[in-house]
């Protein structure tokens, strides 16, 4: 699907009877992925998920319903270059870079959502700008599309090369994919790295050979290392076109088995508008569905038997908390991986539990308390349940004086039109002694670390 086909650039669907139809296909399948997974759609928490995950993918896919010709057409302004003397500056040769765009994008290989830093240039011709504002909606209206990293830049590159018919146009985007691990492998890997990243770059005209590190390219990319931008990460174009999505990388995931469910996300992939069978499409809804079925609803009990490691990994000491013979034990930066029961979306973090020990007494294995957290992680989820019943399991076994804290990124806050990168959520769980002990709760909380849960 080439950046000026007509669908891309100038198709623009009526958002009335037919978006209605659509969404309530949507709606339809994702009833059936909620029953795949041993959910009851009529729960009070997931009565309404179909309809805010239809919606959420309706917005995140609405580049294809946007005319970018319009949007370039309709801001390009005059400006005169030089008046005299040599040189190039205004509408002449002046190089204009925009930085820092935050763009999300759903990859066409799982369905998840990744997050984007866009940095556009381009070289005027022809005495005449274009609007600012513009090259950030330009590239947004692709990124609203089930894209490639390399494919995204490739598109908003020649589509602003043929709006804005400047001298050429260079795109960066650093792009940042979560790497979710499947249940099981949560519990085998203790050190899963939880994103994947890629730089890639595209330029038309003078930019057009990426190569050359000296003349004009040279020339964004000094600008982009004051932004931590290491250039030397760029992949090269054949490099970034093989898949970079973590789900076409892993085998340890056991194949999805349901045709119906893989039937359900075959019926979105059309009520978004793109054509299931092309061929970059072709393995994602046996990939969503693998991926998905991380959340089926499952026997806690069972799976603790079966699956706690046998590891006894002793617990941090924070000091005493009210005689010589008791202190506050604590492990901190659990990490855990969950779903958003409301919108179907990734929220992942950390756990950081506090417990009150007697002096003498053996402290709870590292390795329970990581399963605890994993057994409650992996399920349709809130982050406010989540922390209570992480508090309350682990209090079963750490003798009911429990604090609890989680901090957490949840990918909802990035898609469905929010877009608040960044942003992170802690929620809080006490029980016992530090419900009523401001100085045990105050001791516990200045043990974390800053700076948990961010990307990289």
């Amino acid at each position: 699907m080439g950046a000026l086909d007509e669908g891309h650039l100038g198709c623009c669907i009526d958002l009335g009877l037919e978006n209605e139809a659509e969404t309530a296909a949507i709606e339809d399948a994702v009833k059936l992925l909620l029953q795949g997974l041993g959910e009851d759609i009529n729960r009070e928490g997931i009565r309404k998920t179909p309809n805010r995950v239809a919606n959420a993918l309706r917005e995140g896919t609405r580049g294809y319903r946007e005319k970018v010709k319009d949007i370039v057409q309709s801001a390009l302004f005059p400006e005169a270059g030089l008046e005299s003397g040599v040189g190039h500056a205004g509408g002449v040769g002046g190089l204009v870079i925009v930085r820092d765009l935050d763009l999300f994008s759903y990859c066409e290989s799982c369905l998840l959502p990744f997050q984007v830093k866009c940095h556009i240039g381009y070289v005027p011709s022809g005495h005449r700008v274009v609007g600012l504002s513009k090259l950030s909606r330009v590239a947004d209206a692709f990124a609203k599309r089930l894209q490639d990293p390399q494919r995204l830049a490739d598109e908003v590159c020649m589509a602003l090369q043929h709006g804005i018919k400047p001298a050429g146009v260079a795109v960066i985007l650093q792009c940042f994919h979560i790497h979710f691990p499947s249940f099981e492998s949560a519990f085998l890997e203790s050190n899963h790295h939880g994103w994947v990243k890629l730089l890639v770059t595209s330029g038309s005209g003078v930019f057009e050979n990426e190569e050359k590190a000296d003349g004009i390219w040279g020339e964004v990319l000094s600008l982009l290392k004051f932004r931590g931008i290491n250039v030397e990460k760029i992949h090269p174009r054949a490099s970034a076109n093989k898949c970079w999505c973590p789900s076409q990388a892993t085998s340890k995931m056991a194949p999805a088995t349901d045709s119906e469910m893989t039937s359900a996300v075959f019926s979105i992939l059309r009520s978004l508008g793109e054509d299931p069978l092309r061929k970059e499409l072709l393995g994602t809804p046996n990939r969503f569905v693998k991926w998905l079925m991380n959340f089926e609803n499952s026997n806690l009990e069972m799976k603790l038997n079966g699956l706690v490691l046998g590891r006894n990994n002793a617990l941090k000491s924070i000091g005493s908390f009210s005689s010589c013979d008791e202190h506050i034990q604590s492990e901190l930066n659990l990490s855990f991986w969950s779903q958003c029961e409301h919108h179907l979306l990734p929220f992942h973090g950390v756990v950081h539990i506090g417990y009150i020990c007697k002096e003498g007494t053996n402290p709870i294995g590292k390795s329970l308390l990581q399963s605890i957290v994993h057994f409650h992680g992996f399920k349709l989820q809130v982050q406010e349940r989540l922390t209570r019943q992480i508090a309350e399991t682990a209090s079963s076994v750490l003798g009911g004086d429990v604090m609890i804290v989680v901090e957490a990124n949840h990918t909802c806050m990035i898609s469905r039109g929010i877009e608040k990168f960044g942003s992170n959520t802690a929620t809080f769980a006490v029980l016992g002694r530090f419900s009523t002990d401001p100085v045990a709760r105050a001791k516990f909380l200045q043990s974390i670390p800053n700076s948990t849960t961010t990307q990289g």
